[in-house]
């Protein structure tokens, strides 16, 4: 037996969290506040909240004095703290939306740069495309890059240069769509 055995200290059981850990999950929930005060009402309405939560979410968005706006919000986190077994499922949802809304702006860079090869690059780009989507129509998207080009030398409106945006958005709108359908 060691001679210090006595100076270990007892586990008291004591499994509640640090004053840290509820400061941090406070600090959390007050941010979560804010972005549901932020969001628009059709994204609100797509949230699991119950009626209670979402009335509260309106009355802070009724307050817009800096300070009084801040003291609501954490008026609104001290009610959410009360519906804690709802959380996880508002996050989540939250969390997905995020996740779709960098998809889709992915998507749009994609055909940004697409656009801007076909119009920078012209038959080599439109080559490349025309591998990727066999069935396109290369004369009209030929047609469009050129007009788009002109446009931009000549400062004219971006009839053409939006028209092949258009254009490129709807065949790989398509090919997504039949990638789906090839997947069921």
């Amino acid at each position: 037996m060691r001679e210090h055995d006595d100076e270990i200290p007892e586990d008291d059981g004591d499994d509640s969290p640090s004053r840290s850990q509820r400061r941090r999950d406070a600090l959390a929930v007050f941010d979560l506040a804010e972005r549901l005060v932020g969001l628009t009402d059709a994204q609100l309405a797509q949230l699991p909240l119950d009626d209670d939560l979402r009335d509260e979410v309106e009355k802070t968005r009724l307050v817009t004095q800096h300070i009084a706006r801040k003291r609501q919000i954490g008026y609104l986190a001290k009610q959410m703290r009360r519906h804690e077994d709802e959380l996880p499922a508002i996050r989540a949802a939250l969390d997905h939306d995020r996740q779709v809304a960098r998809r889709e702006t992915a998507e749009l860079h994609r055909l940004e740069v697409w656009r801007d090869r076909l119009i920078d690059d012209g038959d080599e780009a439109l080559s490349e495309l025309l591998n990727l989507f066999p069935a396109a129509d290369r004369q009209h998207l030929r047609q469009l890059s050129r007009q788009a080009r002109a446009e931009r030398h000549d400062n004219r409106p971006p009839h053409a240069f939006r028209e092949l945006f258009r254009e490129l958005r709807e065949l790989f709108d398509n090919d997504a769509a039949g990638d789906s359908d090839n997947t069921e």
